[in-house]
């Protein structure tokens, strides 16, 4: 302010000074209220997300002490843990079980379901009823083709054709002529999708074969018996790890030169690619399987937001090879590969 010459400022011109900030003040205020005060009525203030504890039922086809499954169920906590909801995980092979376990969980009106459908007709009821229900659902794993027929939200997973198909080309790549795909759980739509991929995209030969993943002893005996009896096999692809560790033994009881690959990851499979005696695993991350779903119901149920639009979350395929093995370790030794 510019003062006439020769007048000092008196007291009414003070006054006149603090009344002119006041008002600049209020003038500052209305620009960011939209001229009304924040206690004003009309005011629009941000909506606030409902920040009370959720439960999410997990309903897999695993069995009790799985170890892939384990870390799906370690992911899906973790993410409860940070989104303030409760994480009831529960597991059958058998679908007719598995759905009682879906019903269950509807029964009790949870917030919200993650379900895996290795068999998705016997489970499609149940699925189908959840969702009229007002339940929101989530599929990962297995079911991918299904799962919005189903009425699920997304899926979260890999396209077990597709990560058949890759490794089928990296066998081709290696060397091989003849490759076995062997298959732990029967009736399992996924594992039939892998071998199927594989021999798409495989130039030689492939042939399936059964084995049981809750008899770890025998199938080491049926793979022994089989490259024993068959020298043309020099491939040998395992759907599971315990079922690859299984594998090695067996190779190396045949004395057979057969590259053992796999599906999926633990410490043990991370090692044995690091030592050289498995060519390479395909990761399909079973902790973003269980932490993923888990953060998009919380966002559905507390913001209504729909993550994938409609489509897969892929999870995989991701190749574990010597080159990174060493670094997969670490995580898989904590739980979370």
């Amino acid at each position: 302010m510019k003062w006439s010459k020769g007048r000092a400022p008196g007291p009414s011109a003070g006054r006149r000074s603090r009344v002119a900030v006041l008002a600049l003040g209020g003038l500052l205020l209305a620009g960011c209220t939209n001229g009304q005060s924040p206690g004003a009525t009309g005011a629009q203030q941000p909506a606030e997300l409902d920040t009370g504890e959720l439960t999410f039922a997990v309903v897999s086809h695993s069995r009790a002490g799985d170890p892939f499954w384990d870390v799906v169920k370690s992911g899906a906590e973790q993410a409860g843990e940070e989104h303030g909801a409760a994480i009831n995980y529960s597991g059958d092979p058998d679908p007719v079980q598995q759905s009682q376990l879906i019903d269950n969980a509807v029964a009790q009106g949870v917030n919200g379901l993650v379900i895996s459908m290795a068999n998705p007709e016997g489970v499609k009821s149940s699925v189908e009823s959840a969702v009229e229900a007002g339940i929101p659902v989530i599929t990962i794993n297995s079911g991918l083709e299904q799962s919005a027929s189903y009425g699920a939200i997304t899926h979260v997973g890999q396209s077990e054709r597709m990560a058949g198909e890759a490794a089928g080309e990296r066998f081709t790549d290696n060397g091989a002529s003849k490759v076995l795909c062997v298959i732990h759980e029967a009736g399992n739509v996924g594992l039939e999708d892998r071998c199927a991929g594989a021999k798409e995209k495989f130039a030689g030969d492939t042939e399936n074969l059964q084995v049981d993943v809750s008899n770890v002893a025998d199938a080491r005996t049926t793979i022994q018996n089989k490259l024993m009896s068959d020298k043309d096999v020099d491939g040998i692809l395992t759907l599971n790890p315990a079922i690859a560790n299984a594998a090695v033994g067996a190779a190396r009881d045949a004395e057979s030169e057969a590259e053992i690959a796999t599906f999926d990851v633990s410490p043990d499979i991370t090692k044995a690619i690091a030592a050289g005696d498995l060519g390479f695993a395909v990761d399909q991350q079973p902790y973003v399987q269980g932490y993923l779903p888990v953060t998009m119901l919380a966002l559905k149920v507390r913001n209504g937001n729909d993550v994938g639009g409609g489509r897969p979350v892929y999870s995989g395929p991701a190749f574990i090879t010597k080159d990174n093995a060493e670094q997969v370790t670490k995580f898989a030794e904590q739980g979370t590969r």
